[in-house]
């Protein structure tokens, strides 16, 4: 299998740590790609042109993150998406908060770099920043449970886990000084989650 990929992508991220998990590292050929680039094979992967993208060996692409997660748990024969009703909603809960923390920093990242200063909307970034804060206000209050081994990672964790690496990677870490339960849980995952420090940018 290929995954079509950029390193600092928290979505790319997500998928190289949930492989890891999984033992499906091995099997995963990757590929650096640049979605801005129109020559780019991302274009013929995904008619989206965005990452990650995976190609499985028949040639099928899969895509988004999510997908992509689910498929390579459902080739494990499970594990990282829990089963039990409750349990699972509540871990795929945990990952749309975590996607949609990562959407709106990279909205943020994107209006700076691929705006000219002129066109750049201070209200549209005001926006993405402010979902920011209420998603790390939410988990601040409650974080999710402690990852102290690999086998207690589920997809939630892993998704949250990349979102705040790229909050660290993007906005140095600011984050961190207002939400400090939130920033122990993360380290506390980085310590137990060798894939995490491995997949980082």
């Amino acid at each position: 299998m290929k995954l079509y990929y950029s390193p600092p992508s928290p979505y790319s991220r997500k998928v190289r740590i949930v492989a890891s998990l999984l033992g499906l590292d091995n099997r995963i050929e990757l590929v650096v790609t640049d979605t801005v680039n129109p020559q780019d094979a991302i274009r013929q992967k995904n008619p989206l042109g965005k990452i990650p993208t995976l190609e499985r060996d028949d040639g099928i692409c899969v895509y988004d993150s999510a997908v992509i997660v689910a498929f390579l748990d459902d080739l494990a024969g499970g594990g990282l998406i829990p089963r039990e009703s409750e349990a699972r909603f509540a871990a795929l809960t945990l990952e749309a908060l975590a996607d949609g923390l990562a959407d709106a920093s990279l909205l943020q990242v994107y209006e700076n770099r691929m705006r000219e200063a002129n066109e750049r909307s201070a209200s549209w970034v005001a926006l993405q920043r402010g979902k920011v804060e209420r998603a790390l206000a939410t988990l601040e209050a409650a974080p999710p449970a402690t990852v102290a081994a690999p086998a207690q990672a589920n997809i939630g964790a892993v998704a949250l886990a990349s979102a705040l690496g790229y909050l660290d990677l993007r906005f140095e870490g600011a984050w961190r000084a207002g939400h400090p339960r939130l920033a122990a849980w993360l380290d506390a995952f980085a310590a137990a989650v060798p894939a995490y420090a491995a997949t980082g940018a």
